[in-house]
């Protein structure tokens, strides 16, 4: 009688084990999925502490028009501020509405120097690249700009 309960415990955890393999392989299949420009607008919403973002020029973005490789693509964002006590840049934050999460990269910024950080990240496919800056008085000021991206770095 306890050879019968030995084998159904034994059954059991080889059900256990099949699950946990389908289990891993369900998530590595969700994390090709890509973000939408949606997602990356909830993102931003989220760093901005929901204040209202506004294009604008004051936000350089430096990309290439082509990534021959999306898994290395330099990035480098300048703010036109005085970076003052009165005025400055406190977070610069990167999106890519393509990747499979929207959020890339976050810098926090003193009011010392100049607001311009270089970086390189990944992106997954051709796609919008948002960069937000929060000014200290809580505005938010945005830009984007298109990389096409001919192999993908996020799985792509």
């Amino acid at each position: 009688m306890s050879k019968n309960i030995h084998q159904s415990a034994r059954l059991d955890r080889r059900e256990a084990l099949k699950a946990a393999g389908v289990g891993v392989l369900a998530l590595g299949f969700a994390t090709t999925a890509h973000a939408t420009p949606e997602a990356a607008a909830e993102a931003l919403s989220k760093v901005s502490g929901g204040a209202a973002a506004s294009m604008s020029d004051k936000v350089t973005i430096s990309l290439p028009e082509i990534a021959e490789n999306g898994a290395t693509v330099p990035v480098g964002v300048s703010v036109d501020s005085p970076m003052t006590a009165d005025s400055y840049v406190k977070h610069i934050h990167v999106f890519a509405e393509g990747n499979p999460s929207p959020e890339t990269v976050s810098f926090n910024l003193t009011a010392t120097g100049k607001a311009e950080v270089n970086t390189r990240i990944r992106l997954s496919k051709t796609q919008n690249v948002m960069v937000a800056a929060v000014m200290n008085d809580g505005s938010v000021l945005t830009n984007k700009k298109e990389v096409k991206v001919t192999i993908g770095g996020c799985g792509g």
